[in-house]
């Protein structure tokens, strides 16, 4: 009977991805990535995990890999990321997103692969009604972006009832942090998350951050978001990965800590961990930014047995802040 214990690792591996891949490579897993790397991140991995550069919708590439390092389960970051990039430009999203994840599902299920962890989003959410957000809230996604990955899922689900398929969809709040010894950190290009354009504007290292929005329904007219740590996040993959290789079907599950901090609050934290005041504007709404996203993690910790460890939001900032550092310092030790 072939050995299939290989985890294929595909589309946007970026820094959740990265993080896992590391995560799992060090808990004894066998690891292969396949990805086009357009978003940068490649640099951060163990030298000893191999990478594949090639397209998630390549069928025959995904085949000949899966056959050629024993693939029993892959797991997905289906690709693109940037709420605002999906609203001006959705035909790239659904492209990227979900016709090539089609493809990439057409090709395991060929090779005989079975077992699938898909990294979603609260996004498909949209405005929920329910704060924090349960798994059984409405789904209606208010940008394309959020819509791309609910059709993931539902693929999934039919995939799972056609073709024998067990999965799981991790729906991420907001990723954060960084590996705590520094590395494995946020490197998008361009950088879109808060935390890590906060702490670049505290250190001058960019421009004034703009605030996007500030007469929203909260408390402080800012958005609210779940920021959950890297590390926290990679767990959970690994903990949920078990599971599905075992045979359950999870299906989806919320990633958060069930406490939302606004966009005014992360910039104070910024502050006391910088010890320096963060430059910052205020700008209009960005098309589709729900005011509030925060989870209901319950599921999380009941089917996976897990609580984030990590996330809280000054730690977050710290291992963040201190992997930027490090990450200036090495730019500076090249040029």
């Amino acid at each position: 009977m072939t050995d299939r214990s290989s985890i294929l690792i595909t589309g946007g591996v970026g820094f959740v991805g990265s993080h896992f891949a590391r995560m799992a490579h060090e808990a004894g897993r066998r690891v292969v990535i396949l990805d086009n790397y357009s978003g940068g991140g490649a640099a951060q991995l163990s030298s000893d995990i191999p990478i594949v550069i090639g397209d998630i919708g390549d069928v025959a590439l995904v085949r000949r890999v899966c056959a050629e390092h024993a693939v029993g389960a892959v797991a997905h970051f289906a690709g693109k990321i940037q709420v605002g990039e999906s609203v001006r430009d959705p035909q790239l999203y659904f492209d990227v997103n979900l016709v090539r994840t089609l493809r990439l599902l057409a090709a395991v299920r060929d090779a005989g692969v079975h077992a699938c962890l898909f990294s979603s989003t609260a996004a498909v959410y949209g405005e929920p009604t329910r704060v924090p957000i349960p798994e059984t809230e409405r789904r209606q996604p208010v940008n394309p972006y959020g819509a791309t990955k609910l059709a993931i899922e539902y693929a999934l689900d039919a995939w799972c009832h056609a073709y024998g398929l067990r999965w799981a969809a991790l729906r991420y709040f907001n990723a954060a942090g960084a590996h705590p010894d520094g590395t494995v950190r946020e490197s998008h290009e361009p950088e879109t998350h808060l935390i890590p354009l906060v702490l670049d504007a505290g250190m001058r290292l960019r421009e004034p951050l703009t605030i996007y929005g500030t007469d929203y329904d909260t408390p402080d007219g800012t958005c609210i978001r779940d920021y959950i740590h890297v590390q926290d996040l990679a767990t959970a993959h690994l903990l949920a990965l078990a599971l599905i290789e075992n045979g359950q079907t999870l299906g989806p599950v919320n990633l958060g800590t069930g406490h939302g901090y606004s966009v005014r609050e992360v910039i104070d934290a910024a502050r006391v961990v910088l010890g320096r005041d963060v430059p910052h504007a205020m700008g209009p709404r960005r098309p589709g930014d729900p005011p509030r996203l925060v989870a209901d993690a319950a599921r999380a910790a009941d089917l996976l047995g897990w609580t984030p460890r990590r996330s809280g939001l000054e730690m977050t900032v710290e291992d963040a802040l201190r992997s930027r550092r490090d990450g200036l310092t090495q730019t500076r030790r090249l040029a």
